[in-house]
């Protein structure tokens, strides 16, 4: 769409009509006023030089005078606007303007009339041609080098690496809190180190810890007794009888008496009287509250140990199957841990992803968040750096997304005598247009029809398969007070590769500078992207005519 685009936006074009070229060029003349007095300090000068260009004029005291105060000189650049020089004479003033003019290329140029505005009513300057010759070089003796090659020059280098830094360091945090409370593997406690340890060794080093306890110093008999009867119990319920913790002291004595006398408990009867009477005697200290002795306690404590090595003794070794069995739950195990960590890190890691969703949904809106994730090209755009600069002669100040890169602009032959154009522009596939165009005429016109231009510009347009041109006008002042017209609205413009047509929205900025020159921007964008709608709106807003202060 908009290569196609970016051809019609000439002023002059071949499919524009003759009557609207003449209408746009050959238009009236003011009358002369007062008297104007033109003049240079020299007609021939070198390239490069400065020529001083002055106005005099002859008014009345009550008189006001404004003299040209913009690039009007085309083709000659103004290097210099001096101050206006007053002089009275009786009831007459004389008014002396200077500027001074240069040009980089020989030949004959010619300084094109100025218009002086004396009260509401205009008068013009005279023409005058200035030669600006070569500079002799001696080639005998100043060497010749070629012309240096075109260079690429590094764009302003984009934050985009700093964004991937802070993401890369949140990822990392993330993944050190995570490795730190899910994945690293903990120091063990005294309590899990116990636990890890086999029935037997664990049932040992538990009596232990209980006959280092301050229980019977401190009259704690119960739970003494309570402590030493679950570590014999907790020893049968995992090696002999799983269900020693919930049965009571006689059903679990009386399971004992059974396994032995069936011979798959070689234990004696001795052994199972003793387990027997300490049961008997934690019954009395827990429920009876019979506290017995603490060298009674002791003993209990040194027979519960002989009892466990019994037990163990008794038990058989485990076959092969059973080794694989506890080694294939030994694993399960593992398996199942990990699990649980992979599931608890997997649900961690989505809320993360699922509240920062939501949370940049929330702030920025889920579409646009949509549009980072796929790239949308309008919105790099709008994103990305932008870039201040002048384009044409006289310049138009204007910022871009991209750099303005110089178009052809072709003029028939018949008026290139007349008229000068230049062009810049960028596009982008489909999405944007934006083109800046100065046309210089080489005669100033008096009260230049810029509705001619404008008009002109759409009949090009149509004339290239561009249709539902909607079109509204309106003043337009840029921020530094230059004023033209605003031509904007929609169109649909044909698809380059498929049947059908793009809907379509466009603005024309148009400004005449002391009727020599128009000047046009013109953006077309894709309807309905609000990205290239930001991107107009800035560009639009950028606009200005006059030099920058310094």
């Amino acid at each position: 769409m908009q290569k196609k685009f970016s051809r019609n936006i000439k002023i002059i074009n071949k499919n524009t009509p003759l009557k609207l070229f003449l209408m746009l060029v050959f238009l009236m003349h003011g009358n002369l006023y007062s008297q104007v007095k033109t003049s240079v300090d020299s007609t021939k000068v070198k390239i490069g030089a400065q020529v001083n260009y002055t106005i005099e004029i002859e008014a009345d005291t009550t008189q006001l005078v404004v003299f040209p105060e913009t690039q009007t000189f085309s083709p000659l650049e103004v290097i210099e606007f001096y101050e206006t020089d007053t002089l009275k004479n009786n009831d007459k003033y004389r008014l002396i303007k200077k500027f001074g003019l240069t040009q980089f290329d020989s030949g004959w140029y010619q300084i094109p009339r100025q218009k002086i505005l004396i009260d509401e009513r205009s008068v013009f300057s005279d023409s005058i041609y200035v030669y600006f010759q070569d500079v002799a070089v001696d080639t005998t003796k100043q060497k010749l080098f070629d012309i240096k090659p075109i260079i690429e020059v590094d764009k302003p280098k984009s934050k985009t690496w700093l964004y991937i830094l802070i993401g890369l360091l949140i990822v990392a945090l993330i993944a050190a809190l995570l490795y730190w409370f899910i994945w690293r593997k903990k120091p063990l406690t005294e309590e899990e180190k116990i636990a890890q340890l086999p029935p037997f060794e664990r049932a040992k080093v538990e009596l232990q810890k209980l006959d280092n306890s301050k229980f019977l110093i401190q009259d704690q008999t119960k739970e003494y007794y309570s402590e030493l009867t679950r570590i014999l119990r907790s020893f049968i319920d995992e090696k002999v009888y799983d269900r020693a913790m919930e049965s009571t002291s006689g059903e679990l004595v009386e399971h004992l008496e059974m396994l032995t006398e069936a011979k798959q408990l070689k234990i004696s009867n001795e052994i199972i009287q003793q387990i027997n009477t300490i049961f008997r005697r934690a019954d009395l200290a827990k429920f009876a509250k019979q506290d017995p002795d603490m060298e009674s306690a002791k003993s209990d404590l040194n027979t519960i140990d002989k009892v466990l090595d019994a037990i163990n003794k008794a038990l058989p070794e485990p076959s092969e199957e059973e080794k694989l069995l506890n080694e294939q739950y030994r694993e399960a195990q593992e398996r199942k841990a990990k699990r649980r960590k992979v599931i608890l890190t997997s649900a961690i890691v989505a809320f993360l992803l699922i509240a920062t969703v939501i949370g940049f949904g929330i702030k920025y809106g889920f579409v646009y968040m949509k549009d980072v994730v796929i790239g949308k090209a309008t919105l790099e755009l709008l994103e990305g750096e932008w870039v201040d600069s002048d384009y044409g002669m006289p310049p138009i100040y204007i910022s871009t997304p991209e750099v303005l890169k110089r178009m052809d602009a072709p003029v028939p032959a018949e008026f290139k005598d007349k008229i000068k154009i230049t062009a810049f522009g960028y596009q982008l596939e489909e999405e944007l247009t934006i083109a800046v165009t100065t046309t210089n005429l080489t005669e100033p016109q008096e009260n230049l029809d810029l509705n001619a231009a404008i008009e002109g510009n759409l009949q090009t347009l149509e004339s290239r398969g561009i249709t539902n041109i909607v079109t509204l006008n309106e003043k337009f002042t840029t921020p530094n007070g230059a004023e033209g017209i605003k031509t904007f609205g929609t169109l649909s413009v044909p698809k380059e590769k498929k049947e059908g047509y793009i809907d379509g929205n466009y603005v024309m900025l148009s400004f005449t500078s002391k009727d020599v020159i128009i000047q046009q921007i013109v953006l077309v964008w894709k309807a309905n992207d609000r990205y290239a709608n930001e991107i107009a709106e800035r560009i639009i807003n950028s606009v200005e005519l006059q030099p920058k202060s310094k």
